[in-house]
């Protein structure tokens, strides 16, 4: 199966359709009448539908397993036609919409199972989805197109040529998937002092965002929150609370780190973890969501 443990959890939503044809009014009326020998056919067909929503991860390969939190089947019957709609809802990391037509098409197909003795001419039409919501996707092209961001890796050691820095670029790479142009990166010592001129000298060039890896730890060299707290707006809490909170989900330490994020004036300041693999997991909990800060900052201006 394809890895989605660096996802996120949200909302998401499928809405599928089948279409059973029947070829005599007969047949809608026995269904209607409950005459079908075989039993109640939405009733039953229903039931079997749910299951075969449950079932998706066992019949198809791929498909992930997952918490079902909602499943509503609606019948409406037009002429000899009768619609199946199957909405599925969850709150996982990936969609619904195979389990939605999966169960659309489990549904259809039990009905055409009942109905065979009495109507040899039924006929299964237009299995599709209908609609889906939740993930990224659906928030993608909100966010602006002219954002531009630089990115400070803060440490001894790397700005001294004794170490690599891979946090820096992991940064980097997730912004320019979000389409955020990279105004400058560099390399500075983890001093208040440096940090804190970084902050004037992007802002002034108009940074929308500057965002500092490194020096979020409990060594006394750690001193990025500090540098950037007192030149803070506005602090925005729950940006780093998600960031740890999907951290936690992963190593038991993220809990530890001192990441800060909040506003100064129109630019976003974030100190992130050092760590590769932190910083990379803290711009995929946080990024392309954060992104519709600067539509907040942008319409706050206009008011």
């Amino acid at each position: 199966m394809v890895d989605i443990t660096h996802k996120s959890s949200t909302l998401r939503i499928a809405t599928a359709q089948a279409i059973v044809k029947v070829s005599k009014q007969e047949t809608i009326e026995a269904i209607q009448n409950g005459t079908v020998p075989k039993g109640d056919v939405f009733a039953m067909s229903r039931a079997v539908g749910l299951l075969g929503v449950k079932q998706t991860a066992l019949i198809l390969a791929d498909c992930h397993p997952m918490p079902i939190e909602y499943t509503g089947i609606d019948y409406e019957i037009d002429g000899l036609e009768i619609k199946v709609t199957m909405t599925v809802k969850t709150i996982y990391k990936t969609g619904v919409e195979v389990e939605a037509m999966h169960g659309a098409s489990v549904v259809a197909l039990n009905m055409y199972d009942m109905l065979k003795p009495i109507d040899k001419g039924v006929e299964i039409h237009h299995i599709k989805l209908i609609e889906k919501k939740g993930g990224k996707s659906d928030f993608k092209d909100r966010f602006r197109k002219d954002l531009k961001a630089a990115v400070v890796v803060c440490s001894d050691t790397i700005s001294a040529g004794q170490k690599e820095d891979k946090a820096g670029k992991a940064i980097i790479k997730k912004l320019e998937e979000c389409e955020v142009a990279i105004l400058d990166y560099t390399v500075i010592p983890d001093e208040v002092e440096a940090i804190q001129d970084k902050v004037n000298e992007y802002q002034a060039q108009g940074a929308n965002m500057i965002i500092f890896t490194g020096g979020t730890g409990l060594s006394s060299r750690d001193v990025t929150p500090e540098a950037l707290k007192p030149l803070i707006d506005r602090e925005i809490p729950g940006i780093m609370e998600a960031a740890r909170n999907y951290g936690q989900d992963r190593t038991p330490y993220s809990m530890l780190s001192r990441s800060v994020a909040g506003v100064k004036g129109e630019t976003l300041l974030m100190g992130v973890p050092g760590s590769t693999k932190g910083a990379a997991e803290t711009m995929d909990a946080l990024f392309p969501a954060l992104l519709h800060v600067f539509r907040i900052l942008k319409d706050a201006k206009h008011e």
